[in-house]
């Protein structure tokens, strides 16, 4: 399958708004909002739950299937994508998008979830007749019916290609994942089959929500005495919460003492507050700090050892953001707009430097999974020249014998040890730093000295980490 064939972009074509059937009107709605504006579903799915909550159509159970019907069909998208065009007489591209979108909302029904056969059909076949129309309707009955025909792994028989004659588009149709992304990261697994399913796989389970408790205002102590919350696996900051916990209902998340991080960003953080640095530890830079999660634990971890934080944004809006999550830190800080590979701030004047650079976000697609469609190869081509620039920056920034921690969530070699080492080649001045023993509770971190991590062997998103000490 190739993951070009999905819907074109194109405006859709107008439709009535549905009357009845709220959880799959929102639903619809959502899928809308993601292929029509580039919006992701975690952005534009939680306020339509909570206005659909205060008009009194939702209760919980309507919230969460809503929820698993958006991230179920987005996350089997090529998947589904494959199975539908199997049962079309046209190629995908000439079906219309919210056609599209209502059989795949019906698919994943069908062949992803319990909900009765005769359900499925009938209530997506409900939705075409009311935001399509009748003729529409129609043909979402005709295809939806071929679907039901089958189960899933019936299916994947049929349209995936054999493993052994093409590996990796039988793994981008079985575990719905561009065939790009599939090459990426089996190569940044080191070859070999070893892994490559189990991380797919972990790809497309629901990812656990993972408070952190910012040190001197909050403790996982506290928030472990949250309904449905149990500890962390590595951060001793962590604590998750069970299926169906909502962080707004956490007290300490309310105030700002405690937010949403997932564990391998609280790893990446406490990694660069615990790498030895020779001399002063009193000033501290997170220079791409947007939206602010690890800012904030940042700040509080410098706040217990007296030292300032500077946390820095290109993006105004975004700076805001990190602003309101520093909101309320006991120690010393500021938060500033401001270019990172132009910095206002002299050379040297830094003695641990974070730099979480912008990358195409492939760690992430339990989170964002509709990611995994938007991003091209080209997009590494992009993200190139801005990491490694702000990787330049970061070392210039820190003082000799200060640290520099280089962080993405993504495991593409591209955009990670790629740029550190060609970094490194024009700074005879700089060296790695073994990453691995300040996570001491961590285990299967690799050869090193370079940690990556892995949603199917640490629980975390893919996040990566290089720490680098300026020698000279």
């Amino acid at each position: 399958m190739s993951e070009q064939s999905r819907r074109p972009n194109r405006p859709a074509k107008p439709y009535r708004r549905p009357q009845k059937d709220p959880v799959r009107i929102l639903a619809f709605d959502a899928l809308r909002a993601v292929d029509e504006r580039d919006a992701y579903a975690n952005l534009v799915l939680p306020p339509l739950l909570r206005k659909a909550r205060e008009n009194g159509d939702f209760d919980a159970r309507d919230a969460a299937l809503a929820t698993e019907l958006v991230y179920g069909t987005l996350r089997r998208q090529g998947t589904y994508d494959a199975i539908i065009a199997a049962c079309v007489d046209r190629p995908l591209r000439e079906v219309d998008p919210p056609v599209l979108d209502v059989l795949s909302l019906g698919t994943h029904q069908l062949l992803g979830t319990r909900i009765p056969t005769h359900a499925a059909v009938s209530a997506s076949v409900e939705l075409a007749r009311v935001v399509l129309g009748d003729g529409r309707a129609k043909f979402v009955n005709a295809v939806l019916r071929k679907v039901a025909r089958d189960d899933l792994d019936g299916w994947l028989e049929k349209v995936a290609p054999p493993y052994d004659e093409d590996p990796e588009d039988h793994l981008a149709v079985v575990h719905s994942h561009p065939r790009w992304v599939v090459s990426a990261l089996w190569d940044s697994l080191g070859g070999g089959r070893a892994g490559i399913e189990e991380l797919l796989a972990a790809d497309n389970e629901r990812p656990e929500v993972t408070l952190v408790a910012r040190p001197g205002r909050s403790t996982a102590e506290e928030l472990l005495n949250e309904e449905a919350a149990v500890p962390g696996r590595w951060s001793p900051y962590a604590v998750r919460l069970a299926e169906g916990g909502e962080p707004g209902a956490v007290e300490a998340v309310r105030e700002g003492r405690a937010g949403v991080q997932d564990e391998g960003s609280q790893l990446v953080a406490l990694a660069l507050a615990n790498a030895p640095v020779e001399g002063s530890d009193e000033t501290w830079l997170d220079a791409c700090a947007g939206p602010g999660g690890k800012a904030a634990l940042l700040a509080a971890l410098a706040a217990e050892r007296g030292a300032f934080l500077l946390a820095s944004e290109k993006q105004p809006h975004r700076a805001g953001l990190v602003a309101r999550a520093l909101d309320g830190n006991p120690g010393p800080y500021q938060v500033i707009a401001a270019d990172g590979t132009r910095p206002p701030w002299k050379s040297g004047s830094f003695d641990r430097v974070l730099v979480d650079v912008p990358c195409t976000g492939l760690g992430a697609l339990r989170r964002r999974p509709e990611a995994r469609w938007r991003r091209r190869p080209d997009d590494l081509d992009s993200f190139a020249p801005i990491q490694r620039s702000l990787l330049r920056t970061a070392l210039d920034s820190v003082r000799v014998g200060g640290v520099v921690g280089y962080a993405t969530c993504s495991p593409h070699l591209a955009e990670t040890r790629a740029v550190v080492a060609d970094v490194l080649k024009q700074h005879p001045d700089a060296e790695l730093i073994d990453a691995r023993p300040l996570l001491p509770d961590v285990p299967h971190l690799g050869e090193g000295p370079d940690v990556q991590l892995w949603p199917h062997v640490h629980g975390t998103d893919a996040m990566y980490l290089a720490l680098i000490r300026r020698t000279a």
